[in-house]
């Protein structure tokens, strides 16, 4: 990636042999991942949680898939997703089908990705595609001059060979493990991946769900209750594009910016589930 596995990297106050826990030393950075800490302790000890925590995750799966979905240009009301069984056209309605699959299938690959974090984008390109782009482009990062369907995503894409070598360098990273706070290393996650479009078609849901694996797997969120795609989307796009922008750029600035802004993410997804919670509370949802 511009920040750590190809490219030129920012330069962290050391390096280390755990590039990712460098991160965590950036101005700000810190702040933001004890604020997140703080707020999904809270939404984990609401009381709601000890007796109904099935349907807040069933909740906060759809609300994601919702908001992930409207980063890739399909914004729909909340209850038109939940109403919708139609996902087989294409344009908008085949986009929201994909982040619902996604986010169903992303409970079912944790183990393999402690394993193997390249079979599981592969699986998850699969699982998005749905028979939806041409068989011999899904479920592999993109060869030679192949082109990429990502409209709303405006930055510089990597040729072909940048893109294997950097994916093989943070699967490298992610199996050696690392000291890093699970926010900095799902933000790494979402934004290389965003950065790279390995994919011909669906690379921001891709992405988004990967960055979700990362916070569930890594036991900051293990029931998935606090969906960040919610708050990529609240945000806009215009700040989700501007916080890539300081990923890519790879400076020490960019990238803080870019942790703290999937931070954030991750604070308002804790709220939209805190208000589901007071909501089942009294007996209004």
């Amino acid at each position: 990636m511009a920040g750590i596995s190809g490219g030129t990297p920012p330069e962290p106050p050391q390096a280390s042999n755990d590039p990712l826990a460098s991160l965590a030393s950036l101005p700000g950075v810190a702040d933001s991942v004890d604020s997140v800490r703080k707020a999904v302790d809270r939404v984990y000890g609401h009381r709601v949680m000890r007796r109904r925590s099935t349907e807040i995750t069933a909740e906060a799966a759809l609300r994601g898939a919702r908001g992930s979905a409207a980063l890739s240009g399909a914004d729909w009301a909340l209850e038109e997703v939940r109403r919708r069984t139609d996902f087989g056209a294409g344009g908008e309605p085949r986009t929201v089908g994909a982040a619902l699959r996604l986010t169903a299938e992303a409970g079912q690959l944790l183990s393999v990705w402690r394993q193997s974090p390249l079979r599981v984008l592969a699986r998850l390109h699969l699982v998005a595609a749905g028979g939806g782009v041409d068989d011999e482009t899904v479920g592999r990062p993109r060869q030679g001059a192949e082109p990429v369907d990502e409209p709303l995503v405006e930055l510089p894409l990597p040729d072909a060979d940048e893109v294997a070598g950097r994916l093989d360098g943070l699967s490298r990273l992610l199996l050696a493990g690392t000291a890093a706070p699970a926010l900095v290393t799902a933000a790494v996650v979402h934004g290389e991946l965003m950065a790279l479009r390995p994919f011909g078609s669906y690379n921001g849901l891709v992405a988004r769900t990967a960055e979700r694996i990362v916070l569930v797997g890594s036991g900051l969120d293990p029931k998935s209750i606090c969906p960040a795609e919610v708050g990529h989307a609240e945000q806009g796009s215009a700040a989700y594009m501007a916080a890539l922008q300081g990923y890519v750029s790879g400076t020490p600035e960019g990238m803080a910016q870019w942790i703290a802004h999937c931070g954030r993410a991750v604070e308002l997804g804790v709220r939209e589930s805190t208000a589901v919670c007071e909501a089942l509370q009294r007996g209004a949802a």
